[in-house]
């Protein structure tokens, strides 16, 4: 039994939700998602809530069941609050600003790196050491965030490079003499 899946997904106001076969549409202040339910498992509108529930006992089924219920739920913050990302700089003039709807970013190379983000993803940078990645679908603003952080990844000896906020980076004794 998915003690995810059992619970049904709440629909605030102001979303509209429309359930035809497995497409799930989502539509809030944020923004329109879609989702795809896999076979395995069965979607339906009940009151302002969306219900999911295993169509058989295989675990896959069940596998799917919690998956896809935990997919919903994502999109439902997502079209209503927003997901975000921030990512720091560290090292001496590694820097973050935009150039219209691109990021552009000194990070130490011989060369500037121009990053044109997705459509429906906004980027900011309040400070030049801080980028702000903002969007309603989570999958594609952790991807975006991970694009960026693999230009330079930070280093385990100084720490220097593009990481998570609130990450910890494991930093490595240096070479003694």
């Amino acid at each position: 039994m998915s003690r995810v899946g059992k619970r049904p997904v709440p629909a605030p106001s102001g979303v509209t939700v429309q359930v035809q076969g497995q497409t799930v549409n989502l539509k809030g202040p944020k923004g329109s998602l879609s989702f795809s339910a896999p076979d395995e498992v069965s979607v339906a509108q009940e009151g302002g809530a969306i219900v999911v529930s295993p169509r058989n006992e295989t675990p896959r089924a069940r596998a799917m069941w919690g998956m896809t219920r935990a997919m919903l739920a994502n999109q439902m913050q997502g079209v209503t609050q927003g997901f975000e990302k921030t990512l720091e700089l560290t090292g001496v003039g590694y820097r973050a600003a935009m150039q219209g709807k691109k990021l552009q970013l000194q990070l130490g190379y011989s060369h500037d790196i121009q990053y044109d983000p997705p459509e429906g993803i906004q980027i900011a940078t309040p400070k030049p050491t801080e980028v702000k990645i903002t969007g309603s679908d989570k999958q594609v603003v952790g991807q975006v965030a991970a694009e960026i952080r693999s230009f330079r990844p930070p280093e385990p000896y100084k720490g220097k490079g593009v990481k998570y906020a609130g990450e910890r980076i494991r930093r490595k004794e240096g070479k003694k003499k």
